[in-house]
C-alpha cells in the first residue's frame, strides 16, 4: 500500500496520521495527544479489553543479553513500516536489529530498493542471507554482523528500527549524526525521546496493535537531541 492510499485509510489529527484500526476509534483523548504516543485505551471500543500492545514493559525487561530481543515483526506492519517511509527503487534501506531479513527483503522484492540489514546475530544474518537467496534478491540486498553502535550506515536514505526504548536514546546522536538531510526513519514501537516524531501510526497486527513513529533527519539538528 502506497503512503497516498494509507492516509485516505487513516485519520489526520494535528498532522499526525492514525492508521483506521476497524472496529476501533480514535477518541477525544487520542486527538488531545496528537504528536505524542497514542495510549492504547484510547483506540478499544466500548467494554473491550485494550488489547496489549507490541513493545510492552515485559518485552522491554526481557534479560535478554543482546541489545534488543529478536521479536519478528508482522508483514502487515513491515508493509506500513515500508508505506510510511515512501520507499521506492532509488531509495537504500538500512534496517537495525535486522533479525531473519524481511523488512530489507521486503523493500526490495515490492519497491525495487537497495538494502543492507545490520545484525549482531550471526545465525540471524546466515538466515536472512538464505531468505534473500530464496526471494531472488541476493543482488539488492546483504546483511552485515555488526554492532548498531559501531556501523556505519551514512549512505541510507531510510532506516527502520525495531528496538527498545533505552537504544533508540542511544543511537539517536549517531543517526543524526551519519546520516544526510532528508533520511526518513521508522520505528516500530518505540519512540526517540526528546526528538519527536512527525508522524505516528497505529497498525493492527495479528494479536495486537503496534505503533510506528516517523521522523526526517533535519537540515540543521538541534545540539539537545545529539545528547543520548
Amino acid at each position: 500500500m502506497n503512503k497516498q492510499a494509507l492516509r485516505k485509510a487513516g485519520t489526520i489529527i494535528g498532522g499526525i496520521a492514525l492508521l483506521a484500526v476497524p472496529g476501533y476509534q480514535v477518541g477525544s483523548f487520542a486527538a488531545a495527544q496528537a504528536g505524542r504516543i497514542i495510549p492504547v485505551q484510547a483506540l478499544t471500543t466500548p467494554g473491550e479489553a485494550a488489547p496489549q500492545a507490541e513493545g510492552s514493559q515485559e518485552e522491554s525487561q526481557s534479560e535478554e543479553p543482546l541489545e534488543a530481543p529478536y521479536v519478528p515483526t508482522p508483514q502487515v506492519v513491515v508493509d506500513q513500516m515500508l508505506a510510511m517511509a515512501d520507499i521506492g527503487p532509488d531509495d537504500v534501506i538500512y534496517d537495525l536489529g535486522s533479525g531473519d531479513g524481511r523488512v530489507v527483503i521486503t523493500a526490495a522484492q515490492q519497491f525495487g530498493a537497495r538494502g543492507v540489514g545490520i545484525e549482531i546475530d550471526a545465525e540471524l544474518v546466515a538466515q536472512a542471507t538464505a531468505n534473500a537467496q530464496a526471494a531472488g534478491v541476493s543482488d539488492r540486498v546483504q546483511f552485515r554482523e555488526e554492532d548498531l553502535f559501531t556501523a556505519d550506515f551514512r549512505d541510507a536514505t531510510v532506516v527502520t528500527l525495531y528496538l527498545l526504548p533505552d537504544v533508540n536514546l542511544r543511537l539517536r546522536p549517531i543517526l543524526l549524526t551519519q546520516l544526510k538531510p532528508g533520511t526518513r526513519i521508522i520505528s516500530h514501537s518505540f519512540d526517540m525521546g526528546d526528538w519527536k516524531p512527525e508522524e505516528i501510526e497505529v497498525v493492527r497486527g495479528p494479536s495486537k496493535l503496534h505503533i510506528l513513529y516517523k521522523w526526517t533527519v533535519p537540515e540543521v539538528v538541534p545540539p539537545e537531541l545529539l545528547a543520548p
